[in-house]
């Protein structure tokens, strides 16, 4: 298993600094369009979600992971007709493995055309894709190939789901639709020197074209290198790039102020990537145009005028910084038609507790994103289930999506490092959303004892798939 990968997962680690020293394979949302799709995968209109639980033992196997689909519903997460999916599942290509890590790293879309959503799962062993049903997800077929991460979009316009695989050392565009064997209708691939391959990439149409063009970020050893927009073509991904000119990991592509171009928000960090868990955080907005990036560009943190909370680095004894934007997601909660963007903030101290974590919702409007009316929440604030407790790191993972199909997306908040009847077993949290902006009326809260999965060191919430 590669160490050097490995510790960028968000749940493989109990500190919070070894999740963020090393390149963003696992951990970052890998994907968004300016318009984000609904993850459907029974067709009933309601957003699906699938959490993942890459550290779980499952079968008397450690490290083999799997994952919990919680379906939409007019009440919102259906709990209790969930499904676990492992490579022990009937239909689940594969056979369970010890330091599998199953589920950690995920794409969703219909791939087959079909109308229904599939998934794409993996970990360290071969990737499988599972086709979406009137009954769920059912069945499956493994993906050739090693694959370290996935995102998916359009990237020619044809109108077929695409996915873009990062193989190690190059960007594999496979086009779709794909078959039931998981062949796609061809293939392109854009190649890097050995020492730039992608660490992370976001896919999204940042020029407005009907084509998902693809972000990369990059470093080698402990630097960092700026981040790069690979525009989509209706052959595949243009060989040449243009530079955000900064500096950042991870990250979503959304059209913030609804001018018709999608919006790159990303976490921004130094160039000595080793420094990351130290930070405070900021996140930087580059915004989209026809020809791709435009000059214009803002800094959002926690000291930004209408944002709650204060930035706060930490240091080298062991304290860690508040991590301002280490997970984000794009969705429209208010239903204004704007794009609104959830920051996690997992290093957060909520008074006197270190690390406990909080999420913070950044609003879209026709001035882009601003501070104006964001939200910020604990497991400290009122109406919220659970109590800040040291080291839980509550907002590792968001997702907005409109589990109740109201046209307003909720947010779906992982703390992997949530103590349950065992330590580390996960949690995970979903905030209806509001004309207003997030509430915690109706609020749910479960984790993987909830869901009859296994639930001693899953580290569920580690990611949502997207």
């Amino acid at each position: 298993m590669p160490n050097r990968n490995r510790r960028r997962s968000a749940v493989g680690c109990a500190a919070l600094a070894a999740l963020l020293t090393a390149p963003v394979l696992l951990a970052a949302p890998a994907s968004a369009t300016t318009t984000t799709p609904v993850i459907d995968f029974n067709g009933d209109g309601f957003a699906d979600l699938a959490i993942s639980a890459p550290d779980a033992t499952v079968s008397g196997v450690g490290d083999a992971g799997y994952l919990s689909v919680v379906y939409g519903s007019s009440a919102g997460a259906d709990t209790k007709h969930s499904q676990l999916i492992t490579r022990a599942a009937e239909g689940v290509p594969g056979d369970v493995m010890e330091y599998d890590y199953f589920g950690s790293w995920t794409a969703a879309r219909d791939l087959d055309g079909d109308g229904y959503t599939d998934l794409v799962v993996g970990g360290y062993h071969t990737p499988v894709v599972l086709w979406g049903s009137p009954q769920g997800l059912r069945g499956g077929a493994a993906l050739a190939g090693t694959t370290y991460q996935v995102g998916a979009g359009d990237i020619n316009g044809d109108g077929h789901a695409d996915l873009v695989a990062n193989v190690g050392g190059s960007l594999e565009v496979r086009f779709g639709p794909f078959t039931r064997a998981g062949v796609p209708a061809s293939t392109d691939t854009l190649a890097f020197a050995e020492e730039d391959g992608p660490q992370d990439f976001t896919v999204g149409d940042v020029t407005g074209d009907g084509k998902d063009d693809v972000v990369t970020q990059h470093g080698f050893e402990e630097m960092q290198h700026k981040s790069r927009l690979w525009k989509g073509t209706s052959t595949g991904l243009s060989k040449t790039f243009q530079s955000s000119g900064y500096y950042t990991v991870g990250g979503v592509i959304a059209d913030v102020n609804k001018d018709g171009y999608g919006d790159f928000i990303a976490r921004q960090v130094d160039q000595v990537s080793e420094m990351m868990e130290y930070d405070a955080g900021d996140i930087r907005v580059v915004y989209g145009s026809a020809s791709g990036f435009s000059t214009r560009t803002s800094k959002i943190n926690q000291d930004t005028a209408g944002v709650p909370g204060v930035g706060e680095a930490g240091d080298d004894n062991a304290d860690y910084g508040d991590q301002f934007g280490y997970s984000l997601a794009a969705g429209d909660v208010t239903g204004d038609g704007y794009p609104d963007i959830a920051v996690g903030v997992p290093g957060e101290d909520i008074g006197s507790i270190r690390e406990a974590g909080a999420v913070v919702l950044l609003k879209g409007g026709a001035s882009g994103l601003t501070g104006t009316g964001a939200q910020a929440f604990s497991q400290s604030t009122s109406g919220v289930p659970g109590a800040s407790e040291k080291g839980d790191h509550f907002g590792a993972a968001v997702l907005l999506a409109d589990v109740n199909a109201n046209h307003r997306a909720d947010l779906a908040v992982g703390t992997p490092q949530e103590d349950g009847t065992y330590q580390d077993s996960g949690a995970a949290w979903l905030l209806r959303g509001s004309k207003n902006g997030l509430t915690t009326t109706n609020i749910a809260s479960f984790g993987p004892g909830t869901l009859n999965a296994p639930q001693k060191g899953s580290r569920f919430g580690t990611g949502f798939a997207r």
